[in-house]
């Protein structure tokens, strides 16, 4: 498996071989060396949603129990994003992002501390991920999907008709966002 750094430090983007022929194809989707290897804390937890074109899901991340995330798509194609919300970093409002589908099976490792989200640009999406913590949802906080500070880059064929939760589409700009709903960062 082929582990791409991204911009972000710990942020990291996972490339399977995919062995395909006319029966289909087979893929490797998780090996516990890879992410030791690589710093990333053990799984505890697994999770799975469904959403269809244009649901924008995100930016979360917990503050009391943070969860590191491996993330991939199982069927379909979402824009995944990760922002570093933590009060002191080098990189503190900037993010990295990558296309996740059902082709390339790349996958995605978003590190505890740094905000989620992703947008579904297939008709629908299967979205599939491993957690490093249990969620604890009395501890998630989170930024607008569109905070002009951070500037993410989404995908303009689905900017016009995004979905959101009246959770997500209340969530504050970061700059906004009380100090204490705030990880630290710890080199």
């Amino acid at each position: 498996m082929n582990v791409i750094e991204t911009r972000l430090p710990g942020v990291l983007i996972f490339e399977p071989k995919v062995f395909g022929d006319a029966r289909g194809f087979f893929v490797e989707t998780f090996r516990e060396s890879v992410c030791r290897e690589r710093g990333i804390p053990p799984f505890v937890q697994d999770n799975q949603s469904r959403s269809r074109r244009g649901v924008l899901r995100g930016l979360h991340y917990q503050l009391l129990q943070p969860q590191g995330k491996l993330v991939r798509v199982a069927s379909g194609r979402v824009f995944d994003v990760a922002v570093d919300v933590r009060r002191g970093s080098p990189t503190f409002g900037q993010w990295a992002g990558v296309i996740l589908d059902d082709v390339s099976h790349r996958q995605f490792y978003v590190p505890p501390n740094f905000a989620h989200g992703f947008v579904v640009l297939s008709d629908t999406a299967d979205f599939v991920y491993k957690c490093t913590d249990y969620y604890h949802p009395a501890s998630e906080a989170g930024i607008v999907w569109n905070d002009p500070d951070v500037g993410i880059e989404w995908p303009a064929e689905v900017l016009d008709a995004v979905l959101l939760s009246d959770k997500d589409r209340a969530a504050p700009r970061l700059k906004d966002q009380l100090a204490e709903k705030l990880p630290v960062y710890a080199p």
